[in-house]
Parts: structure tokens; sequence; C-alpha cells
């Protein structure tokens, strides 16, 4: 877990491309009768675009922080289905960028990654970061050579100071479960992603200082459900999770955030 009091716990929902609106609205009410209000604990629901206006209307805000999936880098224009970081602005808090399912399925590389970022940046939305290797990676020796590709080169046009806000997410592609499937997967062990966060954090002080590296929240995001996230969230340097699969199910996600909480209040 985290040793500087200063970064919050989140606990972040990818619904990725699951449920319509009144499915949304549902889950919603099932967690906000479930989960309690934690000052110590953030937790951000990511619904699909779609859902996000109504959804918006609906959370109570004391509780819960909206997050996009993802958006165009480009504010406005002849961009036809796209959606702007600007249209997003007074309904999100963060969006997500870089996601292993927009890497590799619909092939965003390096240079659009860099892109959407400094359009969330610019547009006050805070950037949550996904990084990770594949398993190929993995098994040719080469998560750290990937970590450094990918955070460098998405933060590479901010500034210390938006540094400092950007909340990092590590997936390692190899141990994401498939769709609600989210008990079945393959978990790296604690040294394992201990060292995969320190990798991070180093690669940003050593481009952005010390208090960059130390303000940054990294998150761990391979497929954490209710029985595992107590020992996710106790790993040196974690900050938080977020959730894929599980988060579909009100009782596990609330589980999480419950978890996250007991962990917190034992620092």
């Amino acid at each position: 877990m985290s040793t500087t009091t200063q970064r919050k716990i989140m606990i972040a929902a990818n619904w990725k491309m699951h449920l319509n609106v009144s499915q949304s609205s549902l889950l919603i009410h099932r967690l906000h009768e479930r989960i309690k209000t934690h000052r110590s604990v953030e937790v951000v629901l990511a619904p699909s675009m779609l859902v996000l206006q109504p959804v918006s209307m609906q959370i109570d805000r004391r509780k819960f922080h909206l997050a996009a999936q993802n958006a165009y880098q480009v504010d406005e224009g002849a961009y036809t289905g796209e959606v702007s970081f600007s249209m997003l602005q007074d309904m999100v808090h963060y969006v997500f960028i870089g996601h292993s399912d927009r890497r590799n399925k619909f092939n965003e590389n390096l240079d659009t990654i860099c892109a959407k970022m400094a359009a969330a940046v610019r547009n006050g939305i805070t950037p949550l970061l996904c990084v990770g290797e594949t398993k190929t990676e993995r098994l040719a020796g080469e998560t750290t050579r990937v970590l450094h590709d990918q955070v460098t080169t998405a933060l590479a046009n901010l500034t210390a100071r938006e540094v400092q806000e950007v909340v990092i997410a590590y997936e390692p592609v190899w141990a994401l479960s498939s769709g609600t499937d989210f008990m079945h997967h393959e978990t790296p062990k604690p040294d394992e992603i201990a060292k995969a966060v320190e990798t991070i954090r180093h690669n940003i002080k050593e481009l952005y200082g010390v208090k960059a590296s130390k303000q940054v929240r990294v998150l761990y995001g391979g497929s954490a459900n209710a029985s595992s996230a107590y020992d996710l969230l106790g790993v040196e340097g974690v900050d938080g999770l977020l959730v894929g699969g599980a988060s579909l199910n009100y009782h596990e996600f609330s589980a999480i955030v419950d978890a996250a909480f007991r962990v917190q209040q034992e620092e």
C-alpha cells in the first residue's frame, strides 16, 4: 500500500462495453445502497459513453466520481462519431487513456496516446493512463522497456506539475480476465507488481523529479476481485485498483471498496 498519506486510495470501475442505460442506473442504485462514503477512498465509475450523461444526473458525487472510457484528441471538427475531451468537461473527473483494449484492439499507438493525454489535461480532465506488457513481451523479459516506453511517451507533452495529477494503472495484459469471468485469470506475484510500480515511478522521477514521482497515484489493474483486493492493496506502492469484470457485480465491487477502506484504516 502507499506509504505517502497524501495519495488517496482509488478504486475505479471499468464497465467496458456492458450495460445499457437502465441496467447502469440499477447497478448504481445497488452500489449506492452498499458503498459508504469514505473520505480516504475515492470510488470512480466508468460506464459506456452513451450512459455517461444520464448517470451523471443520478450519482451522488460525494460518493462517486465519473470517468470516460475513451475520448478523441481533437477538441472539435469533422470527426463523425467521435466524442472529444472538451465535450466531457462538465461530466467526468477522469478519462481512461491507453487501456490495453484501445492499444491492442483499436491500434492506438504511442503518439495517439500522447495526444490524448495532452487533450485531457488542456480540457481540465485528469488522465488515468493504463500501461502494461503483453504475455509475449513478458516472456521476452521486456516488461521494464515496455513500461518505460509507454510512460515516457504518454507524459512527453506535460509539465512536472501536470504529471503530479495523473493517475497511472499498471495492467499486465497477460493477467486480464475475459469479460465477466473475473474469477479465472493469472495474477502476477506481489514482488512483480511492486517492481512494475517502482519502474513506473522511477521513469517519472528521472524526467519530472522526485515530487512528481511521489505524488502520482499508481493503481493495479489485473482482474482484481473481492477475494484478492485486500492483498493487492497491500503491495508496496499500490494506491488502488482498476477493476474490470468484478465491477459489474455490485456484491464484488462493494466488497473491494470495503477492502480498500480496511487497508487505509490499518495504515
